[in-house]
């Protein structure tokens, strides 16, 4: 994987008349499906890539087994890679500069890192030095910080656009490109956040959200589905395991199946 090109390609592609799509991958088979289905980047969901390895979401994955993942998926991928980092492993040991440079050197060449429920100033100082450690690597790793104004609903909802939009303000000057924003689904709230900040905006599938090519002509840059896909996948395995569980019966394992010597023949030799 060619970092430095992948990451001059993955900003540019926040930059085209759609907005880049980006079905969330959990592990390096989802990565390489995705990818054969057109997918311009790959980026992971924080969820799914947890869920994979036996952890609960929300910053309980250790900082090891993400690393050996993200790895994984760059060895199988050709595609430019962005990886959920969640808060950035602010209980693991060493600096955070040091935990992003391993993403980095695992193959990473954007990151997505949130506010959640903390003061968006120590957001800031994540942005600083996550850039300056990218830049010291030479690297323009594309900085997309998310912010859970939204989807926590940390201020009453008529605050919530000039909430948005003041962290947006600051985040952009400590250095991130581009802003998520978690759980905003309102159309006209969509296109003033987008109409007035300087970063690019991210939005999530979410119910109610409108279709990606319609959010184009509202400033959406970044459309992602996060968890959607493995937590569909969660109940269609629990429905055929159950059944199997239940009646012993093969033959309901058997009508969407994929071919095994088609699966086995997409991962290199």
């Amino acid at each position: 994987m060619d970092t430095h090109n992948n990451a001059a390609v993955f900003a540019n592609l926040h930059r085209q008349p759609h907005p880049l799509r980006l079905p969330n991958a959990w592990d390096a088979g989802s990565a390489l499906l995705i990818e054969s289905l057109g997918a311009a980047a790959i980026a992971t969901t924080s969820a799914g890539v947890a869920w994979s390895l036996g952890y609960r979401d929300g910053d309980r994955l250790p900082l090891a087994p993400h690393l050996a993942s993200i790895a994984a998926i760059a060895r199988v991928i050709k595609v430019p890679l962005s990886v959920d980092i969640e808060s950035g492993y602010p209980d693991e040991e060493g600096s955070l500069e040091s935990r992003v440079a391993r993403f980095i050197d695992a193959g990473a060449v954007g990151i997505n890192i949130q506010d959640g429920a903390d003061s968006p100033q120590i957001l800031c100082e994540k942005i600083t030095q996550v850039r300056n450690v990218a830049e010291r690597m030479g690297v323009k790793l594309y900085i997309n910080a998310r912010t859970d104004v939204y989807a926590r609903s940390l201020v009453p909802a008529a605050m919530r656009v000039s909430e948005t939009l003041s962290r947006a303000k600051s985040y952009h000057e400590a250095g991130a490109d581009g802003l998520f924003v978690l759980g905003v689904t309102d159309p006209e709230e969509i296109r003033e956040i987008a109409g007035q900040t300087d970063l690019l905006l991210n939005v999530i599938a979410w119910p109610g959200l409108l279709p990606a090519e319609q959010l184009a002509a509202l400033g959406v840059r970044r459309v992602s589905v996060g968890s959607w896909i493995p937590q569909s996948l969660w109940t269609h395995t629990a429905r055929l395991a159950a059944g199997f569980l239940a009646d012993g019966s093969s033959e309901p394992l058997y009508g969407d199946a994929a071919p095994y010597s088609h699966i086995n023949g997409c991962f290199p030799d």
